[in-house]
């Protein structure tokens, strides 16, 4: 058949085939679908895509049902926003819908078809912004790109686990540092393409979304086609399992299938511990930069006002140091993903989740003190560091999953998961922005109304840490049997034995690596992380100046 290379028994590597080559490929496609983060910069010029220079306002009676197809009038920043939503919405359904057929179809399928729908629902997002029909850019960004999403990010996971038993925290974590880092490439790529394109008749945004779209499909495609899986069974070379398995009583042999997860309280206790850390970690991201303005104000240009004291000129510049704040803040998150990922490989998942609650417990509560004292310094650096375990989090919690419900299906239950953070989307941005509104309302000046609100996310993951606590290894009666696992193994068409792939069902390059293959992998997606890294880096000088 056509798409015979896409059935998971073409994507078996052989003898000889470079494990390194995995982390670049799922790089590939988390770097871009990563820019799921960075749509905000849309944002503003599609509020002008009619009247270009500022925004054609709606008549007051159009509601959001009538937005959805009015072509008259400009769209409203906050109607943009339901994009964003409907990524994580749709990233987290998706993953916890398709994560059983992840295993069965392989990685390969799963990562093409997450490129067709991220990249396809772009360009029918250039369709609605070409007509005007806010609709369409629902359906393609947020619906199927959403799909797209939770597909391209779940898709790597178990084949890198099975890669990587060894370091299964380090080689999730540099996978999932490219969806941090998305946004970090993405976000001044798109503002670049943006003025390319403008003119005094278009905002640009169009344009840009299909060369995006583009760029994007050649990239996920190339790393989709290069999933490899090794035979099952396989293990590198002079590591031995049994090692960590006397060292490490909360690391399995055995397997979990995924119907039974929900019946599983560590898997509870599990999202339970994720939700809490997201939840705090993802209200902070929302609002670092009017909590930094509003509780330092003056001070950071150097002048001794409050923030409702400083003029229009001041506020500009104020703004301009928070959004090197905000830049720094994502540098921690990404770099946090590969720092606390592999060092989990050393303290254990469980202890390094630990780290998280108590280590963020503190920080949150010092936060509140930094902010009363007027310390500058320490508010920032609590914040970077809690930002980096927050990434560190999303980096774990696949090896967490695999040392305690085995490998076999550690995809499927994976996208499971990711419901925590579905609901901790929405539980820590409502925590934060209500918390803020509610004090506010009470007369509190704006430097003040965040102290109440680290509390709460500090008890947060105090809730979070006691759940992390009464996470033990799992009941003997919940792992597969031994003509279970055979059947899922039949079902999931894994090859056992090395002499079962045979030349018709590998790759060329499956049997032997070429090292400069690895290499030129790396510089790939090495090159536009450097580039982001470094327009990122510009942002964050602002910071200190």
């Amino acid at each position: 058949m056509t798409f015979d290379f896409l059935e998971k028994k073409h994507t078996i590597a052989g003898a000889g085939f470079n494990r390194w080559l995995m982390p670049p490929a799922a790089l590939a496609i988390h770097l871009c679908i990563g820019m799921a983060y960075g749509f905000s910069v849309f944002w503003l010029p599609l509020s002008k895509a009619i009247g270009i220079k500022q925004s054609v306002v709606c008549p007051a009676d159009v509601g959001f049902l009538a937005e959805l197809f009015i072509t008259t009038c400009d769209w409203k920043i906050s109607t943009l926003g339901w994009m964003y939503t409907l990524f994580f919405v749709f990233l987290g359904s998706s993953a916890a819908l398709w994560g059983g057929w992840l295993e069965h179809v392989g990685p390969r399928r799963v990562g093409v078809v997450s490129a067709l729908c991220w990249c396809g629902g772009m360009l029918l997002s250039a369709l609605g912004i070409y007509t005007h029909q806010f609709w369409l850019m629902l359906l393609g960004s947020g619906v199927i790109g959403g799909i797209g999403l939770g597909l391209g990010y779940i898709s790597p996971v178990s084949m890198l686990i099975k890669w990587f038993p060894d370091r299964r925290g380090m080689a999730t974590g540099m996978a999932i540092m490219g969806f941090g880092g998305g946004a970090m490439i993405g976000s001044p790529l798109a503002t670049l393409l943006m003025g390319y394109f403008a003119n005094e008749t278009d905002v640009g945004v169009m344009p840009t979304f299909i060369a995006m779209a583009c760029i994007y499909f050649v990239f996920m495609m190339s790393g989709a086609l290069t999933y490899r899986l090794p035979v099952a069974g396989w293990k590198p070379e002079n590591w031995n399992p049994l090692t960590i398995l006397k060292e490490n009583k909360m690391v399995t042999p055995h397997h979990v299938h995924v119907k039974n997860v929900f019946k599983i309280k560590q898997f509870w206790l599990l999202w339970g511990a994720l939700c809490m850390n997201v939840s705090a970690g993802i209200g902070v991201i929302g609002m670092s930069s009017p909590m930094l303005q509003e509780v330092f104000g003056g001070k950071l240009i150097g002048l001794e006002k409050t923030y409702s004291e400083l003029d229009k000129p001041e506020l500009v510049t104020v703004a301009a140091v928070a959004a090197g704040f905000t830049a720094l803040l994502s540098l921690f998150n990404i770099g946090g993903r590969f720092f606390w990922g592999s060092l989990s490989d050393k303290l254990g998942r469980k202890l390094t989740f630990m780290v998280f609650f108590v280590a963020g417990c503190a920080l949150y509560l010092s936060v509140s003190g930094s902010a009363i004292s007027g310390n500058k310094g320490l508010f920032v650096g609590a914040l970077c560091v809690i930002l980096s375990m927050y990434g560190g989090a999303f980096a774990t919690v696949p090896a967490y999953l695999a040392d305690l419900f085995g490998t076999q299906m550690v995809g499927a239950i994976h996208g499971r998961l990711l419901s925590a953070w579905a609901t901790a989307g929405v539980l820590g941005p409502v925590i934060v922005n209500y918390m803020r509104d509610y004090q506010l309302g009470l007369g509190i000046p704006r430097e003040q109304v965040y102290n109440q609100t680290m509390w709460i996310l500090a008890g947060l993951l105090i809730v979070g840490l006691i759940c992390n606590l009464l996470i033990r290894p799992i009941d003997e009666k919940w792992f597969m049997s031994a003509d279970e696992f055979i059947k899922e193994k039949h079902l999931a068409e894994d090859r056992i034995h090395d002499e079962e792939v045979n030349e018709n069902e590998t790759n060329d390059m499956a049997n032997s690596t070429p090292l400069i293959l690895v290499y030129v992998a790396w510089a790939v997606v090495g090159m536009p992380l450097a580039w982001g890294i470094y327009k990122t880096l510009m942002n964050v000088s602002k910071f200190f100046v």
